[in-house]
C-alpha cells in the first residue's frame, strides 16, 4: 500500500477492519483511505455481489457522490427509466406516468442498479483497500494495551483466516449485521417490522420493456415489472402485507414458499389478477440473484459500543420502504469518516456521528412507516381510485403543483441532514481531490432540490428501492 498521510497527529494510519462489501463499506473505505487510514474490508459473499434492485440516489447523497468523484459514474450507469404504469389483469395500460414523476425525482436526482453502484465502489477502492471475501467475523474482543501507548485495539476472529487485531471494527453489513449481533446481542431486540415483505428477482424481459416500470395492484399485494437502460432482463418485484412469519432469512426456500402462499391463485384465471404473476412466481424459483425480507426498521439508542460501530443498515435500516437506504449508506459513510479523522478519541467520533445523523434517520423512519402502509392498498375500490387519479393527473392544469407536493415528503427525508465540509488531503495515495469538493460543496440540505423515494402518494405509487 502507498504511503499514506496520517489522520489526526497520530504518527501512523490506524487500520480499520470494514464487514461488509456491498456500498456502505466501500463507501465508508473510500473516504478512509483518503484520510490515510489502512482499511481491510471482509465480506461473507465469495465474490462482489452484483444483484439487486433499482435504487436511488437523492438529496444529500448527490453531494456525497459528487464529493466522492463517482456522480458521473452514476449519471452514465443510470437505469434511464422513462415511464412507469399500473395495467389491468390483462396487462393492459390504465394510467402511465413519467418516470421521474413516479420515482419523485427532482433535479440531479438519479436512479442506478444496486450492483452497478457496488461494481464503481469497488473499483475505485481495491488498489488501495484489502479486500477478503469467502470469509467472516466470528469474534470480536476488545483489549487496552498498556504497551501500546494506551491505544488498544479489537482482536478479530475469522471464520477462514488467521485472527488479526484492528484498532476499529465497522458493522457495515446489513440489516442482519454480524458485527451488530457479536457486539449488541440478536437482531430481534432491534427489529420492528412494519408489517409486508418484498422479492426482487432477475426475469427474462418477455413483455419486451425499455426503460418502463409496470404494477399491478390487489388487495395487500403488489407486483412490478421493469427493464432498465443496457440491461436485457427485466427484474420482478412481488409485495404482500403479512404478520412476521417466523423463517431463516438465509432459507431461500422457505422464503419462496411464503412469497407463493401470499399470491397462491392471482392471475390464475382472467379476472383474478393479472396474468403475469404466475409468471413471476416461476422467474422467482429460477433466479440466481433471488432476494426476500422483510420492511423493518432497525431501532438502537447506540450505535457504537467500544471501538466497534455500526453503518448503513446495520445501524439504522430505514426498509426499501423509505426509498432512502442507499442514500442514507453514502450520508453515513461520509459523516462517520470524517469525524474519524477530525480527531479525538473513537468513542468521541462515534458521538458526533451520531449527533449528526439522528435526525436525518429518524425523518426517513417515519417516511419508512408511512410509505409501508401505502404500497398495498387494502380494498379493490382503493385500488380503482388510485388509478382514476393517475390517469386523470396528466390532464389537470395544476398538475405540477400535484407533482411537487408528491416529492415534498420524499424531499424533506433525502435533505435532512447538512453536510460538513471535512478537508481532505489534496493527494493521499495518488488520489485527486473529488471533482467540486471544497466550501463552495458545502450542501445544506432544505434549500435547492431534493428528491423522492419511488413514492407518488396522491397518486398511490409503490415505494420499494433502498
Amino acid at each position: 500500500m502507498s504511503a499514506a498521510v496520517s489522520p489526526s497527529s497520530r504518527t501512523s494510519p490506524r487500520t480499520v477492519l470494514i464487514s461488509g462489501a456491498s456500498i456502505a463499506g466501500p463507501a465508508l473505505a473510500h473516504w478512509l483511505h483518503r484520510y490515510g487510514f489502512a482499511v481491510t474490508v471482509v465480506e461473507r459473499a465469495p465474490e462482489l455481489r452484483t444483484g439487486g434492485y433499482k435504487v436511488d440516489i437523492r438529496g444529500a447523497a448527490v453531494e456525497v457522490a459528487e464529493r466522492m468523484g463517482i456522480l458521473a459514474d452514476i449519471q452514465r450507469a443510470s437505469t434511464d427509466m422513462r415511464t412507469g404504469a399500473y395495467v389491468n389483469d390483462d396487462g393492459k395500460r390504465i394510467a402511465t406516468l413519467p418516470a421521474a414523476l413516479f420515482g419523485a425525482r427532482v433535479g440531479r436526482d438519479d436512479e442506478i442498479m444496486r450492483g452497478d453502484l457496488a461494481r464503481i465502489l469497488h473499483e475505485r477502492t481495491r488498489a488501495d483497500v484489502e479486500y477478503v471475501f469467502g470469509d467472516s467475523i466470528t469474534s470480536l474482543t476488545e483489549r487496552a494495551d498498556a504497551h501500546d501507548h494506551g491505544r488498544g485495539g479489537v482482536d478479530v476472529t475469522f471464520e477462514r483466516g488467521a485472527p488479526r487485531r484492528f484498532d476499529l471494527v465497522v458493522g457495515a453489513d446489513g440489516v442482519h449485521s454480524n458485527v451488530r449481533r457479536l457486539t449488541f446481542g440478536p437482531e430481534e431486540q432491534f427489529v420492528r417490522h412494519l408489517g409486508a415483505y418484498i422479492s426482487a428477482f432477475s426475469m427474462p424481459n418477455e413483455l419486451g420493456l425499455d426503460r418502463e416500470e409496470l404494477y399491478h395492484a390487489v388487495p395487500g399485494r403488489l407486483s412490478c415489472v421493469y427493464s432498465s437502460a443496457g440491461d436485457p432482463a427485466a427484474k420482478g418485484l412481488l409485495t404482500f402485507r403479512s404478520p412476521r412469519p417466523a423463517y431463516d432469512h438465509r432459507q431461500p426456500d422457505r422464503q419462496l414458499a411464503l412469497l407463493e402462499a401470499a399470491f397462491k391463485g392471482v392471475g390464475v384465471r382472467p379476472s383474478e389478477g393479472w396474468t403475469q404473476i404466475p409468471r413471476l412466481l416461476e422467474a422467482a424459483r429460477a433466479a440466481d440473484d433471488f432476494y426476500f425480507d422483510g420492511l423493518q426498521l432497525i431501532e438502537m439508542d447506540r450505535w457504537s459500543r467500544g471501538r466497534v460501530v455500526l453503518l448503513g443498515d446495520a445501524a439504522h435500516c430505514a426498509s426499501p420502504a423509505s426509498g432512502q437506504g442507499t442514500g442514507m449508506a453514502l450520508v453515513g459513510a461520509y459523516v462517520l469518516a470524517g469525524e474519524l479523522a477530525a480527531g479525538g478519541g473513537p468513542e468521541e467520533a462515534f458521538d458526533r456521528y451520531e449527533r449528526e445523523m439522528r435526525g436525518y434517520v429518524a425523518v426517513n423512519h417515519a417516511l419508512a412507516e408511512k410509505f409501508a402502509k401505502e404500497m398495498t392498498a387494502d380494498t379493490r375500490r382503493q385500488i380503482r381510485f388510485r388509478h382514476l387519479m393517475m390517469r386523470i393527473l396528466p390532464y389537470m392544469p395544476w398538475k405540477n403543483l400535484v407533482a411537487k407536493k408528491i416529492a415534498e415528503e420524499v424531499q424533506r427525508g433525502a435533505n435532512a441532514i447538512t453536510l460538513k465540509d471535512h478537508p481532505v488531503p489534496a493527494t493521499t495515495a495518488g488520489h485527486a481531490p473529488a471533482a467540486g469538493h471544497g466550501p463552495s460543496a458545502g450542501h445544506a440540505p432544505g434549500t435547492g432540490a431534493a428528491p423522492g423515494t419511488g413514492h407518488a402518494p396522491a397518486a398511490g405509487s409503490p415505494t420499494y428501492a433502498a
